[in-house]
């Protein structure tokens, strides 16, 4: 009690300098919550958009050369047909799930009765809804059964139910695609929301046939078994070949056929992430170290101050352990309370702010979670023990008679 009575009165002693001691703390720990909660926020965002589709997933499209091959021109056109789907399926057993997608030439028209809108077609086959993660609501997705005999039906997004169905339950109706009836069978809402419940699913032969597609393919969706970043770099590398042989051009022409590894991208995100926070964490140490720095000095003064009153305390019988508990109990009381009070203004602030940002592509949920907030205070009590430490063995190592003579 005695060390608590000292404490106190020397901080209501010099209300100013504890004032300016602590703020300078507590603004180091509020700064490092802000940062640490924006990346949060910055990697939320990222996060949901590899969500949208499986991470170990790889997207090839049809593009145009840019390099000549074998006497042929740049700008040639290299357009995927569903050999190619059946013959990457037969050739790679790495491949888990696999769908192709035929997109509809110019604007597309969905309409139900007197209703009306315009909505994304999407002609697929029946493991598409796995590889996109669409949940089912109502119904049932695509089947082989559908693509094997051309049957109108399709899967409608909860976004296109609302619009053009309103109440009335879609199942069993039919809906027409620029004049061509399809019977609803399913009703799926994707796990992001949004633009991808706006699409309509329709059986890839059926949407071929009815729409001139010819047997030619936009786009070929396929997840992989590949344990490893590296083995996944590898299938890429083997299907961009196996592509190249196929289509005849230069398997160095990443524009004549376009692949995305998920997985691969994902990592590079996840590294790209990695240092951020690791930047985030250097820039609010220092600053926190920056405050702790000027706690130091700060007992330092004091030590000064008080330098006979050590002195008397050390003539009187006072060990070093005890005056260096004292000057580290202060140390540690003021950065301890100013370090919370920042940590609770900034953890206030995200909660403030987070819920008013409006969520975007690459922002969302701005937050630090518990384990972060108790290293955080963790690192307040060390730093103020550290802060306290040196002007205290100072304090310590002052003999009787020397700090009896000081004036």
């Amino acid at each position: 009690m005695d060390k608590w009575q000292e404490i106190f009165d020397t901080i209501s002693k010099n209300k100013l300098r504890t004032f300016l001691t602590g703020f300078s703390v507590a603004w180091g720990i509020f700064m490092l919550i802000i940062l640490l909660g924006s990346g949060t926020g910055l990697q939320n965002g990222a996060e949901n958009q590899f969500r949208i589709a499986a991470v170990n997933s790889i997207f090839i499209t049809g593009g145009a050369t840019s390099m000549p091959y074998n006497g042929m021109p740049v700008g040639r056109r290299i357009e995927l047909e569903n050999e190619d789907y059946a013959l990457l399926r037969a050739s790679y057993p790495q491949i888990e799930w696999m769908s192709s997608r035929f997109f509809i030439r110019g604007s597309i028209n969905i309409s139900y009765k007197n209703k009306f809108g315009d909505f994304e077609v999407r002609s697929v086959h029946p493991e598409h809804y796995l590889i996109e993660n669409a949940i089912i609501h109502e119904g049932r997705f695509i089947n082989q059964t559908d693509l094997e005999e051309y049957k109108k039906v399709a899967v409608i997004g909860t976004a296109v139910q609302e619009s053009i169905f309103g109440d009335e339950d879609p199942m069993g109706k039919y809906i027409k695609v620029n004049g061509i009836a399809f019977l609803v069978v399913g009703i799926f809402e994707d796990e992001e929301g949004g633009y991808e419940n706006r699409m309509v699913y329709l059986p890839i032969t059926t949407a071929q046939r009815a729409f001139n597609g010819k047997g030619k393919i936009r786009q070929i969706l396929l997840t992989h078994n590949s344990s490893s970043v590296e083995q996944s770099v590898m299938l890429t590398a083997n299907l961009r070949n196996y592509l190249a042989r196929r289509h005849n051009y230069d398997p160095s022409d990443l524009r004549a056929i376009r692949i995305s590894n998920n997985l691969e991208d994902y990592k590079r995100f996840s590294d790209l992430m990695g240092n951020i926070r690791l930047f985030i964490w250097i820039i609010g140490i220092g600053t926190i170290i920056a405050g702790i720095v000027g706690v130091s000095n700060i007992m330092m003064i004091v030590v000064k101050e008080r330098t006979k009153e050590i002195g008397i305390r050390k003539a009187l019988g006072a060990t070093p352990y005890n005056i260096v508990g004292l000057i580290m109990l202060e140390s540690i009381f003021i950065t301890s309370i100013a370090g919370y009070i920042g940590l609770v203004l900034g953890v206030g602030l995200l909660e403030l702010v987070g819920g008013a940002i409006p969520r975007t592509e690459f922002f969302e949920n701005p937050e630090v979670n518990l384990a972060v907030a108790i290293s955080a205070t963790m690192l307040l009590v060390t730093a103020g023990a550290i802060a306290g430490l040196f002007p205290a063995s100072k304090a310590a190592s002052i003999p009787p008679v020397v700090a009896l003579r000081d004036e």
